[in-house]
C-alpha cells in the first residue's frame, strides 16, 4: 500500500533527499537542511512507520524503504535527485540506486553497511540480544513487536552481496566517522566496489553528521558540487 511521507523541505534548485537512519526521524538533518539549502533543494523524509509518516500494512523492509522512496520520487514529480543516506537511510539508498539508476545524480553513503556482520561486535551484540527479547515479548505488547520490528532491519537487512555493488551507476562518496559502529573494513569494502566511489572519513562516531556538522558538511558538498 501506497503512504504519504512527512517531509521537511528547503531551498531552491536541484533536489537532495536526506534519508535518515532506524528508529529516526528526519529531524535528525536539522543542520544539513539549513547548510544544503543554500545551493539546492534539500528534502528531508521520514520513512515508513517513523516520525509523523504511516506505518501501513505489511513488513518493513530496507528494499520496500527503497519502493517507498520511487513513490515519493513521483508524487514530488522529481525525475532525478541526489541521494544523501544515513545507516539504514544509506543502505535504503543502496539498494535504490541499485535499481533505480536512472533516477539517482550523486550518491552519499553516511554509515552505510551490507550486512550485520559489517557492524562492531560491540554494537551488534546487544541488538542481537535485543532482537530477540523484544521478539519473545512482541506477543503480547505492541511496543515490543514495534521495537522487535526495527531491530529486524539491523538483525537481518538489508543483506547485500558485495557484487551487487557495482551496479550503482551515479557517483558516489561513501563517508563514515572515523570512530564508527560500521567496521572501517566494512566501510572501505563497500567504496571498492562501487565504480569510483570516493571514500572519505570524518572525526567522530556513527553520528557524526549531528555530532561534527561543520565537516561532514563540507566533505558533502565538496563531492555534490564536483
Amino acid at each position: 500500500m501506497d503512504i504519504a511521507h512527512h517531509y521537511v523541505e528547503r531551498g531552491e534548485g536541484f533536489p537532495l533527499l536526506l534519508l535518515h537512519g532506524n528508529g529516526e526521524e528526519c529531524g535528525y538533518f536539522s543542520h544539513q537542511l539549513e547548510a544544503f539549502s543554500a545551493t539546492r533543494r534539500a528534502i528531508a523524509l521520514d520513512s515508513r512507520g517513523h516520525g509523523k509518516t504511516p506505518r501501513g500494512e505489511g513488513p518493513l523492509s530496507i528494499r520496500r524503504f527503497a519502493d517507498d522512496l520511487l513513490g515519493f520520487m513521483d508524487r514530488l514529480g522529481l525525475e532525478k535527485a541526489d541521494l544523501l543516506g544515513f545507516s539504514d537511510g544509506a543502505n535504503v539508498a543502496m539498494v535504490f540506486a541499485m535499481e533505480r539508476p536512472e533516477r539517482v545524480r550523486r550518491l552519499v553513503l553516511n554509515g552505510g553497511n551490507l550486512d550485520a556482520k559489517g557492524i562492531r561486535p560491540s554494537t551488534q551484540i546487544p541488538i542481537e540480544i535485543g532482537f530477540r527479547v523484544a521478539r519473545f515479548f512482541a506477543r503480547w505488547s505492541p511496543r515490543a513487536r514495534a521495537n522487535a520490528e526495527l531491530l529486524n532491519l539491523m538483525v537481518n537487512d538489508p543483506g547485500i552481496p558485495p557484487e551487487d555493488l557495482a551496479r550503482i551507476q551515479a557517483p558516489t562518496l561513501v563517508v563514515a566517522g572515523t570512530r564508527d559502529m560500521v567496521k572501517e573494513e566494512h566501510t572501505r569494502l563497500i567504496a571498492s566496489r562501487i565504480p569510483g566511489a570516493k571514500l572519505a572519513f570524518v572525526e567522530g562516531d556513527h553520528f557524526v553528521a549531528r555530532g561534527n556538522p561543520e565537516e561532514f558538511d563540507r566533505v558533502v558538498l565538496d563531492f555534490l558540487e564536483q
